[in-house]
């Protein structure tokens, strides 16, 4: 896999939150989590798309993994958009209806509604129920009079979004964090050809990872303090806590490394011994090094990613750049 050597991995305990005594209501979602996680324990390679991460306890990790120093995407591409806000909001336009893939905590819309001129609604769409509508409540608290509508579902599946604000003038997307770079090549691809489907005569304002030193991403997925390590274990604590298996968290170890031919980091959860794990009805056997494949984030350079978009249909615009060539934001437009 790596010539890296396998590294314990910090006592992740202290991080992983408490349990409720009952999960938030995500009973499509649930189904989806016991169908996949199924599907990638039986077949070779294991593996299991990372959006399942996003559990409230997964989200709640995520949310301090952005503030951990070794994990340089969220402060600097936060740090672009305050500097390049008003040129961003220049692009979008004035009366914009402004849909959010992948909202989270909401962070980074808040520094663009701030920029932007008359902004008619906020739709933000996320796998975490309880963590989207605590943000949206939040946004609306802050921002009389602006309408936000927040979706919870899959956004890498079919959903319904409301119909267009009367007073909008277009729909514009938002992807922050570099989240296209959990997506294979070919799966990013048709992600932004479904957006720009979604989005025609606005466009898409979206966040990218650039290639860089090897030795800053493995610290950004290594950090010292072992979050990043709680944040991929407790996949295997939501498994736990809401499908009943009986995995021993102590029993495998987090794994990060970049993949240089491919230019993207692999998280894996590795089997420290040789166990069975019981999910649904079924068993699973792991042998000792054996892993399951949790998340890969890709890494761009600006004209590969320029591209990519304008093989999806976009016409590419402006790209804000960081000094140090960390991180980029994109501007893409769509016609009518």
């Amino acid at each position: 896999m790596t010539t890296q050597p396998l590294r314990a991995t910090p006592d992740v305990r202290a991080h992983l939150l408490p349990v409720a005594a009952a999960s938030p209501p995500h009973q499509v979602i649930d189904g989806d989590f016991a169908r996949e996680l199924l599907a990638g324990l039986a077949r070779r390679p294991r593996s299991i798309a990372p959006k399942f991460f996003y559990d409230r306890e997964g989200s709640a990790l995520f949310d301090r993994i952005c503030e951990l120093p070794e994990y340089y995407p969220t402060r600097t591409e936060l740090a672009l958009m305050r500097e390049r806000a008003g040129e961003m909001a220049e692009c979008i336009g004035p009366d914009a209806e402004i849909v959010e893939f992948g909202a989270g905590s909401s962070r980074k819309i808040r520094v663009l509604l701030g920029a932007l001129q008359r902004p008619r609604r906020f739709v933000p769409i996320d796998i975490s129920a309880e963590h989207l509508h605590a943000a949206a409540d939040a946004l609306r608290a802050d921002h009389a009079g602006l309408d936000v509508r927040p979706i919870a579902a899959d956004f890498t599946r079919a959903f319904d979004l409301p119909a267009p604000h009367a007073a909008s003038r277009r729909r514009v997307g938002f992807f922050p964090g570099s989240s296209i770079g959990n997506f294979a090549p070919d799966e990013a691809l048709d992600f932004l050809r479904c957006t720009a489907a979604l989005l025609r005569g606005g466009g898409l304002l979206i966040g990218v990872d650039l290639v860089k030193d090897p030795a800053l991403l493995h610290a950004a997925y290594n950090d010292t303090a072992g979050v990043t390590a709680a944040f991929n274990l407790n996949l295997l604590a939501r498994a736990n806590r809401e499908l009943g298996a009986n995995f021993d968290l102590g029993q495998f170890a987090h794994y990060a490394f970049y993949q240089p031919v491919q230019q993207r980091i692999e998280m894996h959860l590795v089997s420290r011994r040789a166990q069975q794990v019981r999910l649904c009805g079924h068993a699973f056997e792991f042998a000792e090094g054996d892993t399951l494949h949790t998340e890969n984030s890709h890494k761009f350079s600006v004209a590969g990613f320029r591209a990519l978009a304008e093989q999806a249909g976009y016409t590419p615009r402006a790209v804000w750049v960081d000094p140090q060539r960390l991180f980029s934001v994109h501007w893409l437009a769509l016609p009518a």
